[in-house]
């Protein structure tokens, strides 16, 4: 059943052809079998899973089951989850049980989708590889020997192997994006206030985002659905009607305008993905849409600024974890100062440490207007790029990533060039704009993942695309080859 489609799911629990208690306990073998190879969970919750398995199965029997009740999912341990520990891949959280659930969660919850657990991801979501997680590197299930990307890597891992339907991921600058390409799974990143970010801890508030990673976009436009919507704890969140995305998956994409930047097809992308980017345009031209070469220019100062804006915002929100209130206290300190020093420098990981240290410089005195304010211009001109290119075209698309996924290990100790894999994605964030990748052709064995960019609140407009895609392709329906031994 791990390959079926959430409506094949769907439809076969409310047939009452398979329990939610016997759909919930065939996932939970699976990870039990595959879990120790792909590292793709930090905390298994079997028995709070089957409990609320027990309660679908009760509203199937009566009738009163939405589309999602009894589908189990798995939730990115960054979304607090109430007597669950929420780790954010971290040493400093290993100790934290959260004393409530994130809306998200709650949402989905009350949708009826058994939680399976908590996945691994990118230590306080920092990362591009999900190596930098405490509890150790995930593995792509496609080739165990390669990441499976970050921040959110350990639940894009899980879909593509089948550990789950659908997995909550976080995006700050293509943390469900980039994983989705390498993993060859669907993920959707919504506009910026669309989901909740209650519940959810903070890396950089003005750019993380929930959204959802699926085996296809109609799978994740049902759970998009649940999640989506105003939440009045969250003064990020906006207050705009979330449409019926599952009813807009069938419009017609005849005359749709695509844009192609030209700045996304230069120097730095990987023949073999140009190569599958270029098929699945050739698609869209089938299906009667028109390409067009467009720019952003200041698309290539994306990386820069992200890692001013992103490092400032987090050596903020960081700055809580002390050792005083809750997460890792060091053994005896002397006083309150080596309590903090001791506290921060053995629960955060080197990438965290550097973010917060990068971060702290740009917002220092004598250095604040030269880099913080400087980049806070610039994203408005990234964001005004995007305002012009939608004067022109309905979509923009291009590589998630520019290459495939690559080994373990090969970019640790690089972080310029472990930062310029998320070179196509950041912009985005930057923008508040919604983001999808979609598996494509396969290079040299490998998952290519296809990007499109919409308009803010687009959402709908995007799964409608990535769908009609789906349907007249197979791309998304390879699965890695993985086995218990």
């Amino acid at each position: 059943m791990h390959d079926q489609s959430m409506s094949a799911l769907g439809a076969a629990l409310r047939a009452r052809a398979i329990s939610a208690r016997e759909l919930t306990e065939q996932y939970l073998k699976r990870i039990e079998q595959l879990n120790a190879k792909i590292n793709a969970y930090i905390t298994v919750t079997a028995e709070q899973a089957l409990a609320a398995a027990e309660r679908a199965d009760q509203q199937l029997a009566a009738g009163t089951a939405g589309p999602l009740t009894g589908i189990p999912i798995a939730h990115k341990d960054i979304f607090c989850t109430n007597g669950v520990k929420t780790s954010c891949g971290s040493r400093m959280l290993d100790n934290f049980v959260a004393p409530y659930n994130a809306t998200v969660v709650e949402r989905l919850q009350a949708a009826g989708m058994p939680m399976l657990g908590k996945t691994n991801m990118d230590e306080f979501a920092m990362g591009s590889s999900n190596e930098t997680s405490f509890f150790g590197p995930v593995h792509n299930p496609w080739d165990l020997e390669r990441v499976p990307g970050g921040s959110s890597g350990g639940s894009a891992a899980a879909v593509a192997a089948g550990l789950c339907v659908a997995a909550t991921g976080t995006d700050t600058g293509g943390s469900i994006r980039q994983p989705a390409a390498f993993c060859g799974v669907t993920g959707i990143k919504p506009t910026y206030g669309r989901c909740s970010r209650w519940g959810m801890i903070a890396f950089a508030s003005s750019l993380d985002q929930a959204g959802v990673f699926a085996r296809s976009a109609a799978d994740a436009a049902l759970v998009l659905q649940a999640m989506a919507g105003f939440d009045e704890r969250d003064s990020t969140s906006a207050k705009e009607p979330v449409p019926d995305y599952a009813a807009q998956l069938e419009d017609s994409i005849a005359g749709l305008k695509i844009g192609l930047p030209k700045e996304y097809f230069g120097e730095g992308l990987d023949p073999g993905v140009a190569a599958s980017i270029e098929a699945a345009i050739k698609e869209y031209e089938a299906l009667g849409a028109s390409v067009r070469e467009i720019s952003l220019p200041n698309a290539p100062l994306s990386v820069p600024v992200y890692y001013v804006v992103a490092p400032a915002e987090c050596s903020s929100n960081l700055a809580r974890f002390d050792g005083v209130r809750y997460g890792h206290r060091c053994e005896a300190p002397k006083d309150l100062e080596d309590l903090y020093k001791r506290s921060r420098a053995e629960g955060f990981g080197p990438e965290v440490k550097r973010r917060i240290m990068i971060g702290t410089y740009v917002l220092s005195a004598g250095y604040y207007d030269a880099y913080y304010l400087k980049a806070q211009q610039l994203r408005h001109l990234i964001s005004d790029d995007f305002s012009h290119a939608f004067e022109q075209v309905d979509v923009i698309m291009g590589p998630t990533t520019p290459s495939t996924a690559f080994a373990l290990g090969a970019k640790s100790n690089d972080p310029v060039a472990m930062y310029l894999n998320d070179i196509y994605t950041i912009a985005t964030n930057l923008a508040g704009l919604p983001g999808l990748s979609i598996p494509v052709a396969p290079a040299d064995g490998m998952p290519v993942g296809l990007q499109l960019i919409g308009d803010v609140f687009q959402e709908g407009r995007l799964l409608n695309i990535a769908h009609r895609l789906q349907q007249a392709t197979d791309w998304h329906r390879m699965t890695p080859s993985l086995s218990a031994g």
